[in-house]
């Protein structure tokens, strides 16, 4: 992570990046990870996909919720940010923790589904919906990123692990979409590389949040009741790994909340 913290520290720029994360101390154990990076190049945290989904579950461990978070980013003035990764943005009770912490900001995770075979016509239309979705339930504005398979990437597969009947160039769909679910910048879709670029305005929130307010107004406590486990499960996350931890929600050293 050193050349991705740099490059934030010395052009003040934030990241969510997705990473393959080993476990600590000497772990085997793999998880899907969201690492967010603040623009002096702290580490703020990192979210574990709570459920990897059909073969990836032979790959990837399940997170747990002292994961399931919002960061606070001083670099956009400390605006809360969180994500989820690919279907994990089927499941809503996950959707709604992102929501009763106050997210404003949210990064969306996706692979190239529309290069698989059985999901090019449905793929594209699976993210913009679940996308434009959170965006509109959670008033956020949502940031998604979708890799892309190119030549070299298959060109690699068949080297490694040999001709490959399941995947084929394409994917790509990556935007910036509105709290009322209108498009910023992009959608982007395709094989090549390309930064997608859109400015937001938090100002206009406010305007939003008169409309529907998941946590406020929208959430109507009274009949519809909802919460979830903060326990950290894996031995690292039991550790104050992380700088930016909100009063609340510390990880003591004794795995305490």
């Amino acid at each position: 992570m050193a050349p991705l913290q740099d490059a934030c520290r010395r052009t003040g720029v934030a990241a969510i990046v997705g990473v393959s994360e080993r476990m600590a101390d000497g772990g085997h154990t793999l998880f899907n990870s969201q690492v967010v990076i603040d623009g002096d190049g702290a580490i703020l945290g990192v979210h574990r996909k709570l459920q990897p989904t059909y073969v990836e579950r032979m790959v990837w461990a399940q997170g747990d919720g002292s994961t399931l978070r919002v960061w606070p980013v001083g670099a956009l003035g400390g605006a809360k940010v969180g994500g989820l990764a690919c279907w994990e943005h089927t499941m809503n009770g996950a959707r709604q923790a992102l929501i009763a912490q106050g997210q404003v900001v949210h990064a969306g995770a996706w692979p190239a589904l529309s290069t698989m075979r059985g999901f090019e016509a449905v793929a594209d239309a699976q993210i913009e919906a679940l996308m434009k979705a959170h965006a509109l339930t959670a008033q956020v504005w949502a940031v998604t990123a979708s890799n892309y398979v190119d030549e070299g990437c298959l060109a690699w597969m068949r080297e490694n692990l040999g001709e490959q009947e399941l995947v084929k160039r394409g994917g790509g769909w990556s935007a910036v979409v509105h709290p009322f679910c209108g498009f910023i910048a992009g959608p982007h879709t395709g094989e090549e590389e390309r930064l997608v670029v859109g400015e937001v305005d938090f100002a206009e929130l406010a305007a939003v949040k008169v409309w529907i307010d998941a946590k406020g107004h929208y959430q109507r406590p009274e009949i519809l009741r909802f919460g979830f486990d903060e326990t950290p499960y894996w031995a690292d996350e039991k550790k104050d790994r992380f700088k930016g931890q909100e009063e609340g929600w510390e990880v003591k050293k004794d795995g305490e909340q």
